[in-house]
């Protein structure tokens, strides 16, 4: 049985027709898109707890499933695994959330210091320039430089603070988003695969099987791998600036780590770590910058490969422009589903490419066979006038 043919009316228009169809759609696009922010801005906090919930089942499945396989009950593992995860994160946020609040605080109060030493290494370094005969006049560009620093330096601060009274006046509030994310979690664990075969169903039948694979791939690759490769540049980082003796090692390698999630954001935190080390010493910073570099590609070339492989096959040009869209669209939660989300569109239409490609092959063939089949008939005609 024949396949039935979808883009029919599409090779039927001539090309000044496509390019308008392709004009006409954009608009509609682009108001589509701008609905589902409108939207996803109205629900924010709502969309933020199920994306969270999301991932964090999405994690938790896979040795949830691993010992499935095993023949054990899901529901008791799924209680098991949850009870796990939530005791290892208490364990490291009771461990190492003080000790990194604190040093963040006894950061904010060097920061001034900081500054002025940064101040006094560049006019320093421009006298010692002056000697030598060029005039660049690095002292009153250091003087207008750090005072505008400086400067932006205590309005953030006065919005941390702010941020902060903000965020102890409503700790009623985040305990009941954390609850009802963890219980979301904790549904999902156990009923996600229903929940997912219920909406695949939706979809038709012979696209079930390739969207379901896509979707789950996607984001397994690019979540797990990214997750991994975070634990380990903290897992490097921390103890190598340590051994360097870096103020506030701990903080910062976890900083680094953090923003290691997100692509490019490892190479974002390293340069505003080594920025503020050296406003202090700039001989340390460049050792930090020369260790957190060599790790950086170590783990780039060596680790990543291993545990990301082929992570998202997207340009990395395309993926900086995903995260600005995402974070343009979504805030935070945008810019951490937005490379895999792209990685889905670019399959999608990849997809529907071949599809396209493969209709006018067979309408090339079917046109050829029609021509051949033709051509005995006309030779026979002739014959006969003849």
């Amino acid at each position: 049985m024949d396949k039935p043919n979808y883009f029919h009316w599409w090779h039927k228009l001539s090309i000044p027709s496509r390019l308008l169809m392709i004009g006409l759609a954009a608009p509609i696009l682009a108001l589509n898109f701008w609905t589902l922010a409108s939207i996803s801005n109205y629900f924010g906090v709502l969309i933020a707890i199920v994306v969270v919930a999301s991932l964090l089942a999405f994690i938790l499945n896979y040795p949830v499933s691993w010992c499935v396989q095993r023949g054990l009950k899901r529901e008791p593992v799924s209680i098991i695994v949850a009870l796990l995860a939530i005791s290892i994160l208490l364990g490291l946020g009771i461990i190492l959330i003080p000790i990194a609040f604190n040093q963040a605080q006894q950061l904010a109060n060097r920061l001034p210091d900081w500054l002025e030493s940064g101040r006094q290494q560049l006019i320093l370094l421009s006298q010692q320039v002056e000697e030598r005969g060029v005039s660049l006049n690095l002292d009153v560009l250091a003087a207008q430089a750090f005072d505008r620093l400086q400067g932006q330096l205590q309005t953030l601060t006065k919005s941390v603070l702010n941020l902060a009274l903000g965020t102890v006046s409503s700790v009623l509030d985040i305990l009941i988003d954390v609850l009802v994310t963890v219980i979301l979690t904790f549904y999902l664990l156990q009923h996600g695969d229903e929940l997912w075969d219920s909406l695949i169903d939706w979809l038709p039948e012979e696209n079930q099987q390739p969207v379901s694979e896509t979707l789950r791939s996607s984001f397994q690759n690019y979540f797990i791998g990214q997750l991994l490769f975070g634990i380990c540049m903290t897992s490097v980082l921390v103890p190598t600036f340590l051994i360097l003796k870096v103020p506030f090692g701990l903080l910062f390698g976890l900083t680094i780590g953090t923003m290691a999630l997100i692509p490019f954001g490892g190479t974002v935190g390293i340069f505003l770590v080594t920025c503020l080390v050296a406003l202090q010493n700039i001989w340390l910073g460049l050792k930090l910058l020369t260790a957190a570099v060599v790790v950086q590609q170590i783990l780039d070339n060596l680790v990543a490969p291993r545990i990301i492989g082929t992570m998202t096959g997207l340009n990395p040009a395309w993926v900086f422009i995903s995260i600005l869209i995402g974070a343009k669209a979504g805030g935070l939660i945008g810019v951490v589903i937005a490379v895999p989300t792209a990685v889905v569109i670019k399959t999608a239409l990849m997809s529907l490419r071949s599809r396209i490609s493969s209709t006018d092959d067979a309408s090339a063939s079917d046109i050829a066979v029609v021509t051949v089949g033709a051509q005995p008939e006309t030779t026979s005609q002739s014959v006969t006038r003849v």
